[in-house]
């Protein structure tokens, strides 16, 4: 029997993995682990305690986690394969996946707001040091990082992508920028004072 008026033909295709998990609420601290790593993979929450993934094996391990940490809390977890019923479901699926990581992306480029100012506040103060340099470059490491797990996740291209993209190279010629003033700073040869008028230095002639 066919359902959703169109059988497989009306399909989206994409296959789904659905989460059910139940974790008991004392301690929270295994519930929030639970949550955290949810997150942390890019599932979609579809309501209380259900989740879902495209059926890919970039979220496998991810899963796994999930599935370890609820067993280890005392919890119970399912998860099934699913696709849509027809097209619409299908599509609209991936409407919300899609949604979450547009959202994913603009935290993400807020955080390349937030570098690309505290650049510019160190150059506006001249604070080139060297220990400043290497906290600019983890913190441009962790939007590195960062990029490639969104750009992992997003299995479906969300529409900011691209901009976040450009957005990072913005941040990477701003250290970058940041760094060769650094290392002028650094490489400066003090300037020599100039002897003051009427003032005599050893050696001097009295001019006598």
């Amino acid at each position: 029997m066919e359902y959703g008026g169109g059988g497989d033909d009306a399909r989206d295709g994409t296959r789904w993995i659905v989460l059910v998990v139940r974790v008991p609420a004392e301690p929270s601290r295994h519930r929030v682990a639970v949550w955290r790593e949810l997150r942390k993979t890019g599932a979609l929450s579809l309501g209380q305690g259900v989740w879902a993934v495209p059926d890919v094996p970039l979220f496998a391990d991810g899963i796994g986690r999930v599935l370890e940490l609820t067993e280890r809390a005392g919890g119970e977890a399912v998860s099934l394969a699913a696709i849509g019923r027809g097209s619409q479901d299908g599509r609209r699926l991936r409407a919300m996946f899609t949604a979450a990581r547009s959202a994913d992306w603009a935290e993400f480029m807020a955080d390349c707001g937030k570098f690309e100012t505290e650049l510019a506040k160190e150059i506006r103060v001249a604070k080139f040091t060297l220990a400043e340099l290497e906290e600019e470059e983890q913190s441009l490491e962790r939007l590195r990082r960062w990029h490639r797990d969104l750009t992992a996740r997003d299995v479906f291209g969300a529409p900011e992508a691209a901009e976040a993209g450009e957005r990072l190279k913005v941040c990477v010629a701003a250290c970058e920028d940041y760094a060769e003033r650094v290392f002028t700073a650094l490489h400066q040869v003090p300037e020599q004072r100039m002897p003051e008028e009427g003032r005599r230095e050893p050696g001097e002639e009295s001019g006598r």
